[in-house]
């Protein structure tokens, strides 16, 4: 179970005389992204818990009961049965960290999972605050967050106001995000970011900063519908952030990348990083979730791969 962030006063000193260093990031960032990653059966051990941080995700506006069910089903049953047998691993021992969809489909969502025997398992999480945009009447993103948790939802992926972050209103940030908290219940909350449309990375750490003071339990890079997403150099920036909220409070707060991760490798970047940024706990569901709806795909082939010896034609899996 993840556990709540419970958020500090504002306080202005942690955002005051913010210094990066760019050149010093992109360097750190690039190691990540060209380094040899693991390889055989350390590969799948990492894979393997990869797949138990994704947020199995479908966004679209073509989304109906059906497809919502397929996705639980695949939540709950990520890798064939003969292959996850083949590693040891009993049906259903393994499942994705969520499932991530509009608030209008959470009751499909937490319908399926129920009939599955999986709702206790694998939570619910809806994006909501009237996503991607953000662009809404802070009373109607409330209404909105209210709506979702009790139609089922037990994660909500919140956006930020992007104006405020930009006009450097954080005092108004973090008094809407309080509000969203509060709202949220027992619900843990995350914070969408939205980097690509914060302007520096200044902002990206001062967005961070504000949004676990108020008391986010994960931050976010993205919704996936901006023109950049999930980053290395962006989170580098965040997951910075990160330990200096923990240092600072003592409270640790979890990371979800998200657009843009699409393959196996990626995931494995994405793991290393924050085992070396960060530590051991933050490489599981506890405070670390991935943001996809292709990587699993990917995942399952590679695995398919170390299992057999070949990789897997398009009918062979699911």
């Amino acid at each position: 179970m993840v556990s709540h962030n419970p958020g500090i006063n504002f306080d202005e000193k942690l955002i005051n005389n913010v210094n990066l260093n760019l050149t010093a990031i992109k360097k750190r960032a690039s190691e990540y992204a060209t380094r040899r990653t693991v390889k055989k059966e350390h590969q799948v051990a990492w894979l393997l818990r990869a797949i138990t941080c994704i947020d199995l995700t479908t966004l679209s506006g073509d989304d109906t009961e059906s497809n919502v069910q397929k996705l639980c089903y695949k939540a709950s049953n990520p890798i064939r049965a003969d292959l996850l047998k083949e590693l040891g691993f009993q049906p259903k021992e393994l499942t994705c960290g969520a499932v991530c969809v509009y608030p209008s489909r959470v009751s499909d969502a937490f319908g399926a999972l129920s009939s599955f025997k999986m709702n206790e398992k694998i939570p619910v999480a809806a994006v909501a605050t009237g996503f991607p945009s953000g662009q809404y009447h802070l009373e109607t993103r409330l209404r909105e967050i209210k709506l979702t948790v009790a139609d089922g939802a037990s994660e909500i992926d919140i956006v930020i106001n992007r104006t405020a972050a930009l006009q450097g209103n954080w005092k108004l940030l973090y008094d809407e995000l309080k509000q969203m908290k509060e709202a949220c219940g027992n619900a843990h909350m995350k914070s969408i970011l939205a980097v690509g449309e914060l302007g520096t990375l200044e902002n990206v750490y001062k967005a961070s900063m504000v949004a676990m003071m108020a008391g986010t339990d994960f931050i976010k890079t993205s919704t996936g519908k901006e023109g950049v997403n999930a980053t290395l150099v962006n989170a580098l920036v965040m997951i910075r952030a990160l330990r200096d909220f923990y240092w600072i409070t003592g409270y640790k707060v979890g990371f979800k990348p998200a657009g843009g991760i699409r393959t196996a490798k990626d995931a494995c970047v994405w793991l290393t990083m924050m085992k070396e940024e960060l530590d051991e706990e933050w490489t599981t569901n506890k405070l670390f979730r991935l943001g996809a709806s292709a990587l699993l795909g990917d995942i399952e082939r590679q695995v398919y791969h170390y299992v057999t010896g070949r990789y897997a034609a398009a009918y062979e899996l699911p």
